[in-house]
């Protein structure tokens, strides 16, 4: 099928399916969850044939998938995300004021484009579609290459949600392709008003330079790269190196480090306390057995970024797990200086896979001088006892530029999906720092502000009415009420 036909019938399906009350777009999102449910088993075969990611993982994967479309029908039933803002008539005013409300609509039909790491979570059903679904948009899906299987079983799920739920027959749609000419064309059609996307810094900058060149620009919130830098502050590393280098390494190495919030750099001032850490963190990550990775590519992208980093002036190995087998991982610590790190912006890259760097700083000039130099992040955490954020607030103020989640006394690696979370941060983190994928105001990205001025009740959307027939919070001439 040509993708303009795929778009035409998004189109069409949004002009019904945005005037889907709330309650039915939730009731068609559980729907999803069910049906996903009933084909547990299958789906966890398939993509472990084609992820090699282990059971237990992807059957916790589903069980996310299916609590985040729970969560987004909660949302819904709520009816509060739309943020209703009402500011009634003052005719007595000079000049005269007139009723003014507004609130969030959907944008229009969207692509989302699923992950190669997360098969079930940031994919098919994952967080973009389940977002975009419950704002009101319709959504094409472009099922990742790496596991066709899986994606196409997750759409057969969502079409007899469809089915079932009673929707418009196009409001999910699912094209496959290699190669970058079908990503391309789904991003410059015409009808396209928005892009989803998980993956590489460089697929993302892709889909962000074509959205720019259509006639029409329209937002892509690509989540990209991160090395998410912890910095381990001298309290901690004194009272604490045994237990930090077991949670870190474990951090390091979960899921072989396909994750984009591993923490890739780890920064330290020069200490015995230092030096014990990473004897015990090398020690640690020498005792993970590898694993296999995803795919070849990924598996022989890691390979090749991991010699390359280890053949930099300046960069030494601390540690390595055994010889892997064939499409399995490395898990490797290397270490180097700040000064050297400061110079040499391939140190700076991601490296997706169980690595991460050890960056050594000889005072506190050189760890301020060394975050600086970063660039935006999807975390960033700060490892130290009440005597450190004592002392060290000036640093650790630094760090909550850098990311969309700082973190205390907690490994990156587990993203929480909540109403307080944000997985974003500022470029290359992400291409729009002010959003989120991950958690329930991920709903804004598909959405636009509309006001609407002077119009009787019986025109207004049910959420703007004077009676509130939806019962939800709003902003009534500033004052919240219900």
């Amino acid at each position: 099928m040509q993708i303009d036909e795929i778009m035409q019938r998004a189109a069409a399906a949004f002009e019904e399916y945005r005037h889907i009350t709330p309650a039915n777009r939730a009731a068609f999102l559980e729907t999803i969850a069910a049906e996903i449910n009933a084909r547990r088993e299958a789906l966890i075969a398939i993509a472990h044939t084609e992820s090699n990611l282990p059971v237990a993982r992807l059957n916790g994967e589903i069980t996310r998938t299916t609590s985040q479309l729970q969560l987004f029908a909660t949302v819904l039933q709520e009816g509060s995300w739309v943020e209703a803002v009402i500011d009634t008539a003052r005719p007595d005013n000079t000049p005269a004021r007139p009723d003014i409300r507004r609130m969030l609509l959907p944008v229009g039909p969207v692509v989302v484009f699923g992950a190669s790491n997360f098969p079930f979570a940031f994919s098919t059903a994952g967080g973009d579609t389940a977002s975009a679904l419950a704002a009101g948009a319709t959504v094409v899906i472009k099922g990742h290459p790496a596991h066709p299987g899986t994606s196409q079983l997750v759409f057969e799920a969502i079409t007899a949600a469809i089915s079932k739920s009673g929707m418009p027959a196009h409001t999910v749609q699912h094209v496959t392709g290699e190669g970058n000419a079908v990503g391309k064309e789904l991003v410059m059609h015409p009808l396209t008003t928005g892009v989803g996307f998980t993956g590489s810094f460089q697929g993302g900058t892709a889909l962000l330079n074509y959205a720019a060149q259509r006639e029409v620009p329209i937002p892509v919130f690509a989540e990209m790269s991160s090395i998410n830098p912890v910095v381990f502050y001298p309290d901690a590393l004194a009272t604490q190196a045994a237990q930090l280098a077991q949670t870190f390494a474990a951090s390091v190495t979960l899921g072989m480090g396909q994750f984009c919030t591993n923490p890739g750099i780890l920064i330290g001032l020069k200490s015995e306390a230092l030096e014990d850490f990473v004897t015990q963190l090398g020690t640690a990550i020498a005792a993970v057995a590898p694993q296999k990775m995803l795919h070849k590519g990924i598996c022989e992208a890691y390979e090749k970024g991991r010699t390359r980093i280890l053949q930099e002036k300046e960069v030494a190995l601390v540690n390595e797990s055994t010889a892997p087998a064939e499409l399995e991982a490395w898990p490797v610590l290397a270490r180097t200086t700040a000064a050297a790190f400061l110079v040499n912006p391939a140190l700076k890259e991601e490296l997706f896979g169980p690595y991460s760097l050890l960056v050594e700083c000889a005072d506190k000039t050189e760890l301020i001088a060394v975050l600086k130099s970063l660039h935006g992040q999807l975390t960033t955490t700060i490892v130290g006892t009440q005597a450190d954020t004592t002392q060290w607030k000036d640093v650790i103020a630094i760090q909550s530029t850098l990311a969309g989640r700082v973190i205390l006394n907690n490994p990156p690696t587990g993203v929480e999906v909540c109403a307080a979370m944000v997985h974003g941060g500022p470029y290359p983190a992400t291409t729009d720092a002010r959003f989120t994928s991950v958690g329930t105001s991920a709903i804004r990205r598909w959405v636009r502000p509309v006001c609407f001025q002077n119009f009787t009740d019986d025109m207004l959307p049910d959420a703007l009415k004077a009676a509130n027939p939806l019962g939800i919070w709003r902003q009534v001439d500033n004052q919240f009420v219900r």
